[in-house]
């Protein structure tokens, strides 16, 4: 991979790692549903300005908005409610290291969907050692407060699985489309159905009744971890494959559990730490960072 890619590949990692810790400030005041539409919303007319002062205009064929209405709805609009909702049950720390199972279900698809992403020994071998840490990290669960973190859980699971969908569906239909049209567009359409549907859910939002810190995490989730990372994302997508793109989840849970731990007092268990390296692991396995030998594991060489 070109240095440019790992690169870019750092600054999307910087720039989601963190919404996970602004995701758990603003939904102790805001809904879930209506703080992923708010967060589109404001993310599109961040784009549309950006397009407009360019000069650029949406595109007008009707595959392209066929392709980025259901990309839109499984690489934004459906994990940011999950996620959202999903932190109202654990921990920010805990979110991030779940959202690196996305790499698993993106190698899973590629395989069956992408024909230069087969499934190997490697990707197998990752996918397995994938679900060990997974089953570790939930190991505290089992005895202790079941019901609520298991529903947290299972949403940030279904997020990752919808992440990876979302990136499979671009690679195939949207590579070669410049990358501020993509993202503009697909938050347009993701506006269009989120925002009634989070009137219906939620009611409307009083603004007047939020606090500065929720404000500010919820533009800082909206411009940063939501505008912007996608211009990256489509970046990336067009000169890689979408395992490579996943890999920006390896780096997530450095970001998420600093951040959670550093400024909301939250802790980390012998469990999450096992559990997250082993997940890693089978991550970096399944895209071939880590190579698989006689004598265990190694990095491979260049």
């Amino acid at each position: 991979m070109r240095i440019k890619n790992i690169l870019l590949l750092l600054v999307l990692a910087s720039m989601w790692g963190p919404s996970f810790l602004f995701i758990k400030v603003a939904v102790a005041e805001i809904p879930p549903i209506t703080l992923a539409a708010t967060r589109i919303v404001l993310a599109a007319v961040t784009l549309y300005i950006v397009l407009l002062i360019s000069g650029s205009r949406y595109k007008k064929s009707a595959s392209f908005w066929k392709h980025v209405a259901i990309t839109g709805f499984f690489a934004q609009s459906l994990p940011f409610v999950l996620i959202s909702w999903g932190e109202i049950y654990i921990d920010s720390a805990l979110a991030s290291i779940l959202n690196g199972l996305t790499p698993l279900f993106t190698v899973i698809l590629a395989n069956f969907l992408i024909a230069d992403e087969k499934m190997n020994v490697q990707k197998i071998t990752g996918t397995i050692l994938g679900f060990i840490g997974l089953i570790v990290l939930l190991s505290p669960n089992f005895t202790s407060d079941i019901k609520a973190s298991l529903w947290g859980i299972l949403a940030m699971t279904l997020a990752a699985a919808s992440y990876g969908t979302g990136m499979v569906y671009t690679r195939i239909h949207l590579k070669g489309t410049p990358p501020m049209h993509a993202p503009a567009a697909q938050l347009l359409i993701a506006s269009i159905y989120m925002v009634p549907f989070s009137l219906w859910m939620d009611g409307p939002l009083d603004l007047a009744a939020l606090s500065f810190n929720a404000l500010g995490a919820v533009m800082i989730l909206a411009v940063f971890g939501t505008a912007t990372a996608y211009v990256v994302y489509f970046l990336i997508i067009e000169n890689t494959s979408a395992s490579f793109l996943s890999m920006v989840t390896y780096l997530l849970p450095v970001f998420g559990v600093a951040l959670g731990v550093t400024f909301l007092n939250e802790s980390i268990s012998v469990e999450t730490i096992l559990g997250a390296i082993c997940i890693l692991a089978g991550l970096m396995v399944a895209n071939n960072v880590l190579k698989v030998g006689v004598f265990g594991l190694k990095p491979k060489r260049v």
